[in-house]
């Protein structure tokens, strides 16, 4: 039988109210007081009729018979407020990138027609901006955040509106079937929102503590006999690595503990925070985070001896950078993992520190699957060869609103229903797998099919490469020819072309190697780490246009 997300979190805020749940700068909650903020929430919702208005038996597989509420918000507590406060009153809960411009937002909002719209107070200049545009009038609830900007017309002040609702004694019953949509990051197209059963969510979500069929008694009952995880909410929670990955902490009785800005990485508030709130798990997204926090620890003295774990995610680490925190993190275990919106985690693998260790090399979960390139059946164990990543249930129903990309990414393989959102791996025979990217960033270049993200690995073992994002770009002899844009570490020298080919060549085929270098003073990524491909190509073409200056001197140097 399955649980939703609201009925285990009640249960769990039942029998540990006492117990601290969320902590940003001075704001310490309870499970008893989050809950009741999110009940309040609900209660508020419920009484504009708000909520589920027709059942799953009764929908097709893209369409949606709840209201939705979009978090429009940086990291806070706020955050899991509204998600458990949606969830209690029936609504499905977004996230929405605060990155996006107006025109993004409109797009998104377009699809999502979100009926509540939680937002930080900075956002409501694009707020109103985009209103106009949208085909009915949200319910705006506006969270200060000391800005500045006056409530919007017709706006409720968050905390206000919680404060002078009443709990309803008598919430609607939530359903397994009510939806929880993760929203792609739009990285190969526009975002497109996967629609997750809250009881198959659920069912991800369990950990340890609990099996996934547990009931919420169950589930209370195991959590309440164990010491719950300190997490670190360093990723953004806009994304689903930061949101899911908090939101599993909750449900096993842990406190998510959000750094004082949480709106970019400060190193040492990071650090300050691991040792003050003893911290035991974090997640990091890749070099983008880890090489500022093993720079803070090299100048400055932490105790670090709580963290536990710390899985890395969103991008390539290198091995080095492992090692400096390593020597800071002396009890910690690093694992790095890879999924996606549609999938969750399915591959994962531990790192060891000092040891010699292939970038890119991964083990497969249980529901991780490979299928061939046809997508005609699975690859099994004692295979090689290039595939599609995959995995097997649960899964979501599919895209909101979109039955041709659903019916494009969720197919019956073998007689399994799989996700398939589009990352191609190389199977080995021992069963592990190199991730080598989204198909949509293969560079074809003179017949070659070249993966951006294998160069980019190999590109990354120069000691003096700190950021390295790697596209095609149109080319009269090859088609498409390959460009690396690196951004570079001046106290390990500047290494010319020939010196940085020569060392990615230890490690991928000459045809592999990129044709220029461009050196950029930052590479453009958004908060959760991931790059901006699309001002890469744009950078790329604009430097052959200009006679593909050298690397050092040419027009990628500007910002």
């Amino acid at each position: 039988m399955q649980s939703s997300i609201i009925d285990v979190f009640r249960a769990i805020a039942t029998a540990l109210p006492d117990r601290e749940c969320l902590v940003h700068r001075a704001t310490r909650h309870t499970y008893a007081t989050v809950h009741d903020r999110a009940e309040r929430l609900a209660s508020l919702l419920a009484g504009r009729g708000l909520g589920a208005h027709r059942e799953r038996p009764r929908l097709g597989p893209c369409e949606s018979g709840q209201d939705h509420l979009a978090l429009y918000l940086h990291n806070c507590p706020a955050y899991f407020e509204a998600t458990l406060g949606a969830l209690a009153a029936r609504l499905a809960p977004l996230s929405v990138n605060y990155r996006y411009t107006a025109a993004e937002l409109r797009h998104l909002f377009g699809d999502a027609r979100p009926a509540v719209i939680v937002y930080h107070a900075t956002f409501a200049p694009v707020i109103a901006e985009v209103l106009p545009q949208l085909p009915t009038t949200p319910l705006l609830l506006q969270v200060e955040d000391g800005s500045g900007h006056p409530l919007l017309p017709g706006a409720l002040d968050y905390d206000r509106a919680l404060d002078e609702t009443p709990r309803d004694p008598t919430p609607p019953d939530a359903s397994p079937d009510d939806l929880f949509l993760l929203y792609t990051g739009g990285t190969t197209g526009m975002p497109k929102g996967t629609m997750w059963r809250n009881g198959d969510l659920m069912r991800n979500l369990a950990g340890i503590l609990y099996p996934p069929d547990a009931s919420p008694a169950e589930a209370a009952t195991a959590v309440a006999a164990a010491v719950g995880p300190h997490y670190l909410g360093t990723a953004p929670f806009m994304h689903a690595t930061g949101w899911v990955g908090a939101l599993r902490t909750l449900l096993l009785g842990g406190v998510v503990v959000i750094p004082d800005a949480p709106h970019r990485l400060d190193p040492p508030d990071v650090c300050a925070l691991i040792e003050r709130e003893q911290i035991d798990t974090a997640s990091l997204v890749g070099e983008a985070f880890c090489r500022p926090i093993a720079d803070e620890l090299d100048r400055r003295t932490y105790d670090m001896s709580s963290l536990r774990a710390v899985l890395l995610s969103g991008g390539a680490t290198q091995p080095r950078t492992l090692e400096r925190l390593a020597a800071h993190m002396h009890q910690t275990v690093f694992s790095d993992a890879a999924g996606s919106s549609e999938i969750m985690q399915v591959v994962r693998t531990e790192i060891p520190i000092g040891a010699t260790r292939e970038a890119g090399v991964f083990s497969m979960l249980p529901r991780g699957r490979v299928v061939d390139q046809a997508r005609t059946r699975l690859l099994g164990p004692g295979e090689e060869g290039i595939g599609w990543l995959a995995g097997a249930e649960p899964l979501p129903l599919g895209y909101l609103g979109d039955e041709a990309k659903t019916a494009e990414t969720f197919q019956t393989v073998d007689g399994q229903r799989l996700g398939i959102p589009g990352d191609l791996v190389r199977l080995r025979a021992d069963g592990t797998l190199v991730l080598l990217g989204r198909d949509s960033m293969t560079i074809n270049t003179g017949g070659e099919k070249v993966f951006a993200e294998e160069v980019e690995r190999a590109v990354f073992t120069h000691p003096a490469v700190l950021d390295v994002l790697v596209v095609g770009r149109p080319s009269e002899r090859w088609g498409s020819e390959v460009v690396a844009l690196i951004r570079l570490d001046g106290a390990a020298g500047l290494p010319d072309d020939e010196e940085l080919r020569a060392r990615a060549g230890e490690q991928i085929a000459r045809y592999k190697l990129p044709k220029a270098f461009l050196q950029v003073p930052e590479i453009r990524r958004n908060p959760a780490g991931k790059a901006d491909y699309a001002w890469a190509r744009a950078l790329a073409a604009e430097a052959s246009e200009e006679s593909c200056l050298p690397s050092h001197t040419s027009a990628a140097t500007r910002p």
